[in-house]
């Protein structure tokens, strides 16, 4: 990954992913099921959640490899998501 775009679309797709699994009662994310959802490389993939950890959206558990065991979202990142989630629903009939 080398551009600001290619990034963000990272970090969204991680954020949709953990999103996902909340809404299907999953609290946590194997590392090695959030890498085959999101089609990253470690490197990447371990950059991408170290950002988000620091941005509090997640929390993490890291291997020994420094690549994420499990991910998380953080009550800060569901409430984003959920956010980013009514924004994008069309209005209600009658608004």
């Amino acid at each position: 990954m080398t551009t600001l775009r290619e990034r963000k679309t990272c970090r969204k797709a991680i954020l949709r992913s953990l999103y996902g699994a909340v809404e299907r009662n999953r609290p946590d994310v194997s590392g090695e099921t959030l890498r085959d959802e999101v089609r990253l490389p470690d490197a990447d993939l371990s950059a991408a959640c170290a950002y988000l950890a620091d941005a509090g959206l997640i929390t993490v558990e890291w291997t020994s490899h420094k690549t994420p065991a499990t991910a998380s979202l953080t009550h800060e990142g569901i409430r984003l998501m959920e956010e980013e989630e009514d924004e994008s629903a069309p209005p209600a009939q009658g608004d």
